[in-house]
């Protein structure tokens, strides 16, 4: 349920905002138990992820360290190798590209 919550920080190009707010949205859903909450609780869980979603976007901002920048495309092909040892050749090429 929490695909979308990766690591966001010390990324260059920096995290957008769709990518906070994608996190933001999956934390939001796992605490709540709701993958679509209903029209009574749709208000709550919406002004709950922009919360969220601001905090996050707060807190990266804040953050500080000396480790030199991710680069996405690397990760992006660590995440592929690991699937691809975990779950074999197919999960590399049934998986959606990110």
């Amino acid at each position: 349920m929490c695909r979308n919550i990766h690591v966001l920080f010390n990324f260059d190009p920096p995290a957008t905002d769709e990518e906070i707010r994608a996190a933001a949205l999956q934390y939001v859903r796992k605490v709540s138990g709701y993958a679509k909450p209903s029209a009574a609780n749709a208000e709550p869980f919406g002004r709950a992820v922009d919360r969220v979603a601001d905090a996050t976007s707060a807190m990266l901002d804040e953050l500080v360290t000396s480790a030199p920048k991710r680069d996405r495309e690397v990760e992006i092909a660590r995440a592929k190798e690991r699937a691809r040892r975990r779950f074999g050749a197919a999960a590399t090429l049934e998986g959606p590209e990110r």
